[in-house]
C-alpha cells in the first residue's frame, strides 16, 4: 500500500530519509511543469525544483495541518520561480545600458509548431510573452497554476496564500491582460 504525503511527512520528520525522496519522487514532475511554466527555460527550472525541495526539506516542521503538502510544496516553488525571475529582471536591468528586457527572460515555452502555422505561432508567441512581461507576480502564478496545471480556484488560493476569491481575481486580470494583448492578433485572422 502506498503511503499519503502527510504519513510521508511524518516519517520525513522523524528522519527517514526515504520518506522524503519518495516525495521528491512523487511531486517532482508537477513541480518543474510548473516551474518550467513560470520560468520559460530548463535550466532555472531544474534550480527552481532543486530550491523548492531543499526549503521543504529545511522547513518540514513548519508545515502544519492546514494545507496538503502539495499544495505547501507549490507555493515554495511558486515563490522560488516568481524570485528567480524577479532576480534576472533585476541582473539584466543593470547590464543594460538600453533598459529594455531581453526577451529571453519572459520566455514562454512552446511546442514545435507546424511549417504553415510557424508565423502565426511566432506572432502569438511574442504576443503572450509581451503580455506576460506585464502580468504581477501574483497573476502570472495564478495563471499558471489555474490555465496550464489545472488547479482549482481553491487550491491556488492556497498556494498563492490568499482565498480563492483573491485568486480568481488574479487569474481574471492575467487573462483579461493576455486577451487585449492577442485581440489584434485575432482579428487580423478573421
Amino acid at each position: 500500500m502506498e503511503l499519503t504525503d502527510g504519513a510521508l511527512v511524518v516519517k520525513a520528520r522523524a528522519g527517514e530519509a526515504e520518506a522524503f525522496r519518495a516525495l521528491v519522487e512523487r511531486h517532482s514532475h508537477r513541480l518543474f511543469q510548473l516551474a518550467f511554466r513560470m520560468t520559460g527555460n530548463q535550466e532555472d527550472a531544474e534550480d527552481v525544483v532543486q530550491d523548492s525541495f531543499l526549503r521543504a526539506f529545511r522547513r518540514l516542521d513548519q508545515l502544519d495541518g492546514r494545507a496538503s503538502f502539495g499544495t505547501w510544496l507549490y507555493r515554495i516553488a511558486a515563490n522560488c520561480s516568481v524570485d528567480l525571475v524577479r532576480s534576472r529582471i533585476a541582473r539584466f536591468e543593470r547590464r543594460s545600458d538600453d533598459g529594455e528586457i531581453d526577451d529571453a527572460v519572459f520566455s514562454i515555452p512552446t511546442g514545435s509548431p507546424s511549417p504553415e502555422r510557424s508565423a502565426m505561432s511566432s506572432q502569438i508567441r511574442d504576443r503572450v510573452s509581451e503580455a506576460m512581461k506585464e502580468l504581477s507576480p501574483a497573476e502570472r502564478t495564478a495563471f499558471v497554476l489555474r490555465h496550464f496545471e489545472g488547479m482549482p480556484m481553491e487550491e491556488v488560493g492556497h498556494v498563492l496564500g490568499c482565498c480563492a476569491n483573491s485568486a480568481k481575481h488574479s487569474v481574471f486580470r492575467a487573462v483579461h491582460k493576455l486577451r487585449r494583448a492577442l485581440e489584434p492578433l485575432a482579428n487580423s485572422a478573421r
